[in-house]
């Protein structure tokens, strides 16, 4: 906790809003792609052999590559992952969703370059049969091109459970269900696929996850917010907005007062001392202990 509050102290003002507007529209540019010329999206998948050769560009371009058909569920499902984007990025502050997600992608990059590896440790023989250009290309090419986003959603989609766990939603707009049972089977089902998998798919699984695990080990702490709260949240928000003059409010961790922008200010309940927090640390906090 201590070391995410450096980080954002120094990197915070640097961070991304809409992050999850931005992947959305990312998409779109892929699908406009997929439209004019479906082959080209071939060039643009992170392949790390391709990426050491000079195509420097997938390691950007592969976020673009759309998730599957066009289609009206599928622009649901879209839409249904940006409002959890978003909705985090209320709850846990902009920064902290930046670092969540942009580590998930650092992650899958860096699991896509130890499969490489992996590959020239357990086929040399097969690699200098074929050329190495010809293997990575037309024989394990597959493997590469299954390093998506889709688990970087999935990773987002879980860390909601994780957060709002009594929140209930609608399945296919009709069946009420709470959103932990979701969480649970697509824990279930990533775990079996994790089992059954070769060394190649448990890699591709495993780090497109692991800003999951890391995260939520760091932050194994943090209090949860209801709807409610956060709609309490954005009132007092517009209250402190409409406010002027000298400052009332200070962060004890980031030294952020109303004025700094819509930040809203609570005092922590379980710290021992007059404590008050900005809305990024309320939550996320050490609690202070006198002893």
């Amino acid at each position: 906790m201590k070391f995410l509050d450096k980080l954002e102290r120094k990197f915070g003002r640097y961070a991304i809003s809409n992050l999850s507007l931005i992947l959305v529209t990312c998409y779109g540019f892929g699908y406009a792609i997929k439209l004019v010329n479906r082959g080209f999206l071939e060039y643009l998948t992170l392949n790390p052999y391709l990426i050491l050769h000079g195509q420097v560009w997938r390691l950007v371009t592969w976020l673009i590559i759309p998730p599957g058909e066009l289609s009206v569920f599928l622009l649901i499902s879209l839409y249904f992952y940006y409002w959890l984007g978003t909705t985090l990025e209320r709850t846990w502050g902009v920064f902290r969703y930046n670092l969540y997600l942009f580590s998930g992608i650092l992650f899958t990059i860096l699991g896509s370059f130890l499969l490489l590896g992996y590959c020239y440790m357990v086929f040399p023989a097969e690699i200098a049969a074929y050329g190495a250009s010809v293997f990575f290309r037309d024989i394990v090419g597959y493997f590469f091109s299954a390093f998506s986003t889709y688990y970087v959603q999935l990773s987002i989609f879980l860390a909601f459970a994780l957060t709002y766990p009594e929140m209930q939603i609608y399945l296919f707009l009709i069946i009420p269900v709470k959103i932990k049972w979701l969480g649970l089977l697509d824990a279930a089902v990533t775990l079996v696929a994790f089992y059954q998998s070769g060394i190649a798919g448990r890699i591709i699984i495993g780090a497109s996850l692991l800003n999951l695990v890391i995260f939520f080990l760091a932050t194994r702490n943090t209090m949860q917010m209801s709807p409610k709260q956060i709609r309490r949240r954005q009132v007092f928000r517009h209250e402190v907005k409409k406010g002027a003059g000298t400052t009332r409010h200070k962060c004890a961790i980031c030294g952020r007062t109303e004025l700094d922008g819509n930040l809203e200010f609570r005092f922590c309940s379980k710290c021992e001392g007059n404590y008050e927090y900005c809305q990024d640390h309320l939550f996320t906090h050490e609690h202070v202990k006198k002893h």
